[in-house]
């Protein structure tokens, strides 16, 4: 190294921790967050001498670098971050490890509130709201605009106050739900548009393995489209109620597959964000032989409704 590389000790530990801050509020796993910082040095190390002196501004260029590739895991397919969230605590003395474990348990449940946003949201969220970064250098680790990346930041705090709203009763949920399917079955737009709240957001996960819709739909109008052109009638169709997550969704299938699983988050008695799951590979459990209790076991008659035929 050149002596005009040297850097002071306290400046390298606080660069390490401030890259695993960054990863850690992405992803929520402190093994992530290690794996990720690990691989953000590497990319340094694996630049060129020249290429390195040309980095003006190193620490910038290494949190671009972890918030890039802390937004490629989480586009990853069943990562699973909310059932491997491990804790993550700074180094206190016993003086300060109350207050330690506080913000540590405040993390976790913002933690498991941004595990219900797309990556996209989250990595915006996460890099402007939490650490304040600067709109250029947020619109170039998302890979979007600056607007672009400034509504999907305000999407973001719009889910999070959401599901901080009144909670809504499992009868209720279970009511609403089953009139989204029948206005769905009656192919009703105003009913369907009517069920759900005026800034309702549909999200449809196919994985890359079905053509389905790659951005979030936003509006009760557009949601209740996408959702009827989705379920459109056709033979050997149904669309039955079914426990998804454990409350009341939706599940429609073809020649007796499951092809989309639909859960519901409901606020103020409208439903607010719809997830649809259409990849196949996250399919793949609905469609085992039945088990007494998985997901594809029998259905009691009050789950199974009408159906299409």
């Amino acid at each position: 190294m050149d002596h005009a590389d040297a850097v002071p000790i306290a400046e390298l530990l606080d660069e390490r921790r401030s890259l695993l801050d960054v990863a850690y509020w992405m992803l929520g796993s402190a093994g992530e967050a290690e794996s990720v910082v690990d691989e953000t040095y590497r990319r340094w190390y694996g630049l060129s001498d020249a290429a390195r002196q040309q980095i003006t501004a190193p620490r910038s260029w290494l949190a671009k670098t972890a918030g890039g590739i802390g937004l490629d895991r989480l586009a990853l397919p069943d990562r699973g971050a909310a059932g491997q969230r491990e804790g993550y605590r700074t180094q206190t003395g016993d003086a300060e490890g109350a207050r330690a474990r506080l913000a540590e348990e405040v993390s976790r449940v913002l933690l498991t509130a941004l595990d219900s946003l797309s990556p996209a949201e989250r990595a915006a969220f996460v890099l402007n709201d939490v650490f304040g970064m600067t709109p250029d250098t947020v619109a170039d680790i998302v890979g979007r605009t600056e607007p672009e990346c400034a509504e999907l930041a305000d999407r973001a705090r719009h889910s999070l106050r959401v599901q901080r709203s009144r909670p809504t009763t499992p009868e209720q949920h279970d009511a609403l739900a089953r009139a989204v399917r029948q206005a769905c079955l009656s192919e009703d737009a105003e009913l369907l548009a009517s069920l759900l709240s005026p800034d309702a957001t549909a999200f449809f996960d196919g994985g890359g393995k079905v053509r389905a819709l790659i951005r979030p739909v936003h509006g009760s109008r557009q949601v209740a489209h996408s959702l009827l052109t989705l379920l459109a009638r056709r033979p050997r169709t149904t669309l039955t109620t079914h426990s998804v997550n454990g409350r009341t969704g939706l599940v429609a299938r073809y020649h007796h597959q499951v092809a989309a699983v639909i859960s519901l988050n409901i606020a103020d008695h409208h439903v607010a964000q719809v997830w649809v799951t259409l990849n196949p590979d996250k399919l793949r459990s609905w469609n085992l032989p039945p088990t007494p209790d998985g997901p594809g076991s029998h259905q009691s008659p009050s789950q199974q409704g009408d159906g299409w035929s």
